[in-house]
């Protein structure tokens, strides 16, 4: 699972949090001051303003809640520098600039009114061979689809649904260029280049990490190419192996044509990219967690799209055959 794992040896000052954070007595005599999202039996989820943080309950000692004082800071080893925890702000993100992923859930909102508010985001990514789903990261016109939505493929446009004067205005735009692709987790991130490009309707990025199984959650792309269509779940398991990666599961109706397309919670925000479903069945549907799509953005640069990159036409060896050993008689 690609998430943030703790370094024990680091030591977290505590002196600059505020009053009402929670405060998780490690070993080694460490702490860590954030607010904490979710308590399992064998971990705990902590935000501490930059990032997530999920501890192992077997590192922790003691969690004291934030009405009750923190302990004071622990002074750090000689040669080793204090890192000072702050408490989450809403506005904090990840990659200022690039994607925005808020350290602190919004309010839970219906999905009527989170549809009419953040479904402009929500496009259709078509190729000479099909269509998917995808939806925009930032204003400058970055968006994440599924890798094979546009495999092969070179030829990309990309229909958007302005909102304007109360009315929605289809716009296709043609100059899309591939930034990056990582084809074992199934995520592609394109770039509309065109010079009449308006400012882009973005959404956020959540986490999956935080989640209940039994959470509602809700789909929107172009399934069958019927753009802008909505549709309605639950989480059905958060650990679903497939092809050695785990996705979420969903009641959420997935269908050909919504790959690439975002799986929100009722919060607004991503928490998944839907790429599949099971065929023989209905209520099957899966996505993408987006903490692997964080990764594929925070190291885009390592999965750069080129022509020239000889890593880009990989192909795999077959493995040696078992050498047959003949005996030769004297």
């Amino acid at each position: 699972m690609l998430r943030p794992r703790l370094l024990l040896s680091a030591v977290l000052a505590c002196g600059l949090a505020s009053a009402w954070a929670d405060t998780i007595q490690l070993k080694d005599k460490a702490a860590i001051v954030g607010n904490v999202l979710a308590e399992k039996p064998d971990q705990i989820a902590v935000d501490v303003g930059y990032t997530v943080l999920v501890i192992p309950r077997s590192q922790i000692v003691k969690v004291v809640k934030g009405d009750t004082p923190p302990p004071p800071a622990a002074k750090p080893p000689r040669g080793q520098k204090a890192i000072a925890a702050s408490a989450p702000t809403e506005a904090a993100q990840s990659k200022p600039g690039f994607y925005l992923a808020p350290n602190k859930a919004a309010s839970l909102r219906s999905v009527r009114e989170l549809v009419n508010e953040i479904g402009e985001a929500v496009v259709q990514v078509r190729t000479p061979s099909g269509l998917g789903s995808g939806f925009f990261l930032n204003e400058d016109g970055f968006l994440i689809t599924n890798f094979h939505v546009i495999e092969s493929e070179t030829q990309i446009s990309v229909e958007v649904y302005h909102q304007k004067d109360g009315q929605l205005d289809r716009k296709t735009y043609k100059q899309v260029r591939i930034i990056a692709l990582n084809k074992f987790a199934d995520l592609a991130l394109l770039k509309v280049e065109d010079r009449d490009a308006a400012r882009f309707k973005s959404v956020a990025l959540g986490s999956a990490e935080v989640l209940s199984v039994g959470e509602s959650v809700f789909a929107i792309g172009s399934p069958l190419g019927l753009e802008r269509t909505v549709t309605e779940g639950i989480l059905s398991t958060k650990t679903r192996e497939m092809g050695g990666l785990l996705y979420l599961q969903t009641t959420a109706q997935i269908n050909p044509g919504n790959s690439g397309g975002p799986l929100f919670n009722l919060s607004g925000e991503v928490i998944g990219v839907t790429n599949m479903k099971v065929t023989s069945g209905e209520g099957l549907g899966f996505a993408i967690p987006v903490e692997y799509v964080k990764f594929f953005l925070d190291h885009r640069d390592a999965f750069a799209y080129s022509l020239d990159n000889p890593g880009t036409p990989y192909r795999y060896l077959e493995p040696p055959s078992r050498t047959r050993q003949t005996r030769v008689e004297e």
